[in-house]
């Protein structure tokens, strides 16, 4: 069984939007949250898919998660179907980190054969072949110390080497203050990462954040050569849930 977040209570979060982050922006898709990550940070603007009561991790908010509330199992059979009811030709694959289920993911996509697979990995986990096989594109978003993880955790070199020689992988950095591009310039030096598949992605929740923190951040995409992307979702919907 595939372990899903929620929309509420009992309801998985499977639905239709716009891909509001990275090289598909904009593009309507459907939408598949999993549940549970390997990584904690402090900023996460999905903890409850993974901040459960219990977990002393830190996070910005305080707040925790009944699991219960915040968890269903789907089978992979039926997960698809929903997925396919959407009428979409591709599906974001998101989380938590859901390559941490990537062998039930790999059986869900059976079901899925004509559909196009986007997924969304913080980039410590390796796709399995069963599964890598399906996968149009990956956004890798990489954790920077900001993040709150330890570097050894969230920064495996194995798996950085890997993405920069993956062509199906784009690079999504989290930037927070400025001072942030130090450590995305370091890497992308080290593992030689293609400039047109690195991302600049303001951190915030909100439209004031996002706009406030883009007016700087424009100018070190452009003086660096690296892309930029904002949070379409977040402009168009809030920080919601299902969107």
């Amino acid at each position: 069984m595939l372990t899903l977040a929620t929309q509420a209570p009992g309801e998985a979060e499977i639905f239709a939007s716009e891909q509001g982050e990275g090289p598909s922006a904009g593009m309507p898709v459907a939408f598949i949250r999993l549940s549970r990550c390997n990584l904690a940070c402090v900023w996460c603007d999905t903890a409850y898919t993974w901040h459960f009561e219990g977990d002393e991790r830190p996070h910005r908010s305080g707040e925790t998660f009944d699991r219960a509330e915040n968890q269903v199992k789907l089978s992979p059979e039926e997960a698809a179907k929903r997925i396919a009811a959407f009428g979409r030709d591709r599906v974001v694959i998101t989380g938590g980190e859901p390559l941490m289920q990537a062998g039930k993911l790999a059986a869900m996509l059976e079901h899925l054969p004509d559909i196009s697979v986007e997924i969304e990995t913080n980039g410590t986990v390796m796709p399995p072949a069963a599964l890598d096989g399906r996968v149009t594109q990956y956004n890798v978003s990489p954790k920077l110390a900001h993040s709150g993880n330890a570097a050894e955790l969230a920064l495996k070199p194995e798996m950085l080497a890997h993405w920069a020689a993956e062509p199906r992988a784009f690079l999504k950095f989290v930037i927070a203050e400025p001072g942030d591009m130090d450590e995305v310039l370091e890497l992308v030096a080290d593992y030689g990462f293609d400039k047109g598949h690195v991302f600049l992605m303001p951190e915030g929740t909100d439209s004031e954040t996002l706009r406030s923190r883009e007016k700087w951040l424009a100018p070190l995409a452009l003086k660096h050569g690296f892309r930029m992307t904002d949070r379409l979702h977040i402009h168009l919907y809030g920080d919601t849930r299902g969107t």
